[in-house]
C-alpha cells in the first residue's frame, strides 16, 4: 500500500515531464532514479489495475460473503466470533486467527462499519453526560445488566457528583451497554486500564465503591480489635508467654500478637501505644502486674461477672488519699496573659482518705471518710455493705494486693460473716473474695471513678475548710449515684464525664490513670 502511494506521488510531481524533473523528484522523495523511470510511463488509472493484478488471490477471500453477513448482522462481532462461525461451517480453515482478525478490520474500515459504531456510542455518551438520556430510558436498556436501584444511584452520580464520580458511573452506564473499553477510555480521556479497574471493583465490592472513596478495611491500628489484642499482652508480664524476661520489648510483644492470632506490624504496635500515652522511656506509664497467677485471677474475675446473676453485687474496693485541702494544681479556663501560680510550700488545712466501693452492676458508688488505711477500715465499709445490700445473696469483694486488703484479720472476719449461725441471725448475703493479681491496680474499676472525682473536684481547687471539701466530693458521689439510677449508662456533660476510661473491667481496659493525682 505504501509503495502504491509512492507511486502515484511520482505521477503527480512528474506530471508527464510538466511538472518536476526526474532528478529533483528523486532527491525529494529520497528515492532512486531507477524508480522514478519504472512509474513516470503510467497514469494513475492504469497504476491502479497494474496493482490489481499484481495481488494475490486470499484463502480467505471465499469467505467474503460469509463475512459480510455477519459484519451486518453485527458490527461490533470480534475476529474469534467469525473465525468460530466459519469454523463450524467448514470443519477446516487454512487461515489463522491473526489473519481474520485483519481481514475483518479492514472490512469494517471500507464500509465504515466500526467507525459509525464508535461514532453512535460516542454520542450516547455525550447525551447520557448532558443528562439528555432519561432515566426511564436507560433503565429499559439496562435492567437485563444492572438493577434498577443501581442504574438511578449511577446516573444520578453521572447528574450530580464531581468528576472523578462521573467518570466511574459512566463507565459502568457504558460498558453495560455494550461499548468497548478503548471508546470509553477515549471518550472520558482517561487509560483503559482505567475503566477496566473501576469494572473490577464494582464487580467485588458493589456500586457503593464505584460512587464513594470510603474504605472497607479499617486500618490496623485504629481497629478496636487489634487494640484490646495489644493491651491484654502487654497488661501480662512477660512470663505468662514463658519469656525469661521482667519488662516487655517491641519484638516480643510483635512476636506474641502474630502467634495469637492478631498479625500487626511493629509500627502500629507503636502507633497504638504512643496514642495511649505508652512509653519505653518511662516505665511507670506501662502497668504491667508480675502476679504468676496473674490469668488464674483473672479468669476467675470474669466468670464471676459473666455469670452474675440478678441477687449478687460485685464490688470494686479501694481508696483514695491521703491528700492535702489546700490550693491544687490542674488545666483550667483562664483569660489572656494570666498564669495561675500555686505555691510550692503551703499550709495544710487537714487530709483526708475517701474509703469507697463500686458496684458494677449498677455503678453506684459507696464512700465514707477514714484516718488510715488498715484493715479495720475495711471491715467498717464491708459491715455498710452488708447492711446496704442486705436483700442479695451474694456480694462479691474485688481489690488489689494492698497487705490492708488481705489481712489474717479480715479473712477471719469474712468467714465469721459467711458462718450459718452469723447469716441466720443477721440475714446478710454471703461475701466471697475475688482479690485482683498483683500491682493490677489498672483492673481495678473504681479507681476510673476516682480519675473523673479528682479531675471535677480535686483539680483546681482551693477550698477553706476539710468540710467544704468533703461537701463537695459527697455531692459529686450522689449525683453521680442518681445520675445512673435514671440511667443505666454513661451520663453525657455530667462532671462524671470527666473520666478519662470507662468504669468497665476489661483485661485491656487501663482503670489507674497515672496523672489524676
Amino acid at each position: 500500500m505504501i509503495r502504491q502511494t509512492l507511486a502515484h506521488n511520482i505521477i503527480a510531481l512528474y506530471d508527464n515531464g510538466n511538472g518536476w524533473a526526474k532528478s529533483k523528484i528523486a532527491k525529494s522523495l529520497g528515492i532512486s532514479k531507477g524508480t522514478i523511470n519504472k512509474y513516470v510511463n503510467f497514469n494513475h488509472r492504469d497504476l491502479v489495475k497494474y496493482y490489481e493484478n499484481r495481488q494475490r488471490a486470499k484463502k480467505i477471500d471465499e469467505h467474503y460473503q460469509k463475512i459480510q453477513i455477519l459484519l451486518h448482522d453485527d458490527p461490533k462481532i470480534s475476529a474469534k466470533d467469525v473465525r468460530e462461525h466459519l469454523l463450524s461451517e467448514e470443519g477446516k480453515l487454512d487461515f489463522s486467527i491473526r489473519t481474520v482478525s485483519r481481514y475483518v478490520e479492514k472490512e469494517r474500515a471500507s464500509q465504515d462499519l466500526y467507525g459509525n459504531m464508535v461514532i453512535k456510542n460516542e454520542l450516547w455518551l455525550r447525551r447520557v453526560t448532558q443528562g439528555n438520556v432519561k432515566l426511564a430510558e436507560l433503565l429499559e436498556d439496562l435492567s437485563g445488566e444492572l438493577s434498577h436501584s443501581e442504574i438511578e444511584t449511577l446516573y444520578n452520580c453521572v447528574l450530580n457528583r464531581p468528576l472523578r464520580y462521573r467518570n466511574r458511573a459512566i463507565s459502568i452506564l457504558g460498558f453495560y451497554k455494550g461499548i468497548k473499553e478503548d471508546t470509553l477510555a477515549s471518550y472520558l480521556c482517561l487509560s483503559s486500564k482505567f475503566c477496566a479497574r473501576i469494572l473490577e471493583r464494582y464487580k467485588s465490592r458493589g456500586i457503593s465503591s464505584v460512587v464513594s472513596d470510603e474504605k472497607n478495611v479499617c486500618r490496623k491500628k485504629d481497629n478496636e480489635k487489634y487494640k484490646k489484642a495489644l493491651f491484654k499482652v502487654i497488661h501480662s508480664p512477660p512470663s505468662t508467654y514463658g519469656i525469661n524476661r521482667t519488662s516487655w520489648k517491641m519484638d516480643d510483644i510483635h512476636r506474641i500478637m502474630v502467634e495469637d492470632g492478631n498479625p500487626i506490624s511493629r509500627g502500629n504496635i507503636r502507633k497504638i501505644l504512643r496514642e495511649a500515652g505508652y512509653s519505653f522511656k518511662k516505665a511507670r506509664k506501662v502497668l504491667t502486674s508480675n502476679d504468676p497467677e496473674y490469668k488464674e485471677k483473672l479468669n476467675t474475675i470474669k466468670g464471676i461477672l459473666f455469670n452474675l446473676k440478678q441477687n449478687e453485687k460485685f464490688f470494686s474496693i479501694d481508696e483514695y488519699g491521703p491528700f492535702s485541702v489546700k490550693i491544687q494544681g490542674g488545666k483550667a479556663l483562664a483569660p489572656p496573659g494570666f498564669y495561675k501560680n500555686v505555691p510550692q510550700y503551703q499550709k495544710s488545712k487537714g487530709s483526708l482518705i475517701i474509703t469507697a466501693a463500686l458496684e458494677l452492676s449498677t455503678n453506684q458508688v459507696t464512700h465514707f471518710y477514714s484516718d488510715k488505711k488498715n484493715t479495720d477500715e475495711m471491715i467498717k465499709l464491708l459491715n455498710r455493705l452488708l447492711v446496704d445490700y442486705d436483700d442479695e445473696e451474694i456480694i462479691y469483694f474485688s481489690w488489689d494486693a494492698a497487705s490492708w486488703h488481705a489481712s489474717k484479720k479480715l479473712y477471719k472476719t469474712v468467714e465469721d460473716i459467711n458462718s450459718i449461725e452469723y447469716r441466720a441471725v443477721h440475714s446478710c448475703p454471703k461475701v466471697v473474695l475475688a482479690p485482683l493479681p498483683t500491682c493490677a491496680q489498672f483492673l481495678n474499676v473504681i479507681e476510673s471513678v476516682f480519675s473523673g472525682m479528682a479531675r471535677a473536684i480535686i483539680h483546681n481547687s482551693n477550698y477553706e475548710t476539710v468540710t467544704d471539701c468533703k461537701n463537695a466530693i459527697d455531692t459529686y458521689f450522689y449525683d453521680r449515684n442518681i445520675r445512673f439510677t435514671e440511667n443505666p449508662k454513661k451520663a453525657g456533660n455530667k462532671i462524671w464525664g470527666q473520666e478519662r476510661v470507662a468504669p468497665v473491667f476489661d483485661e485491656s481496659n487501663n482503670c489507674k490513670d497515672p496523672t489524676y493525682r
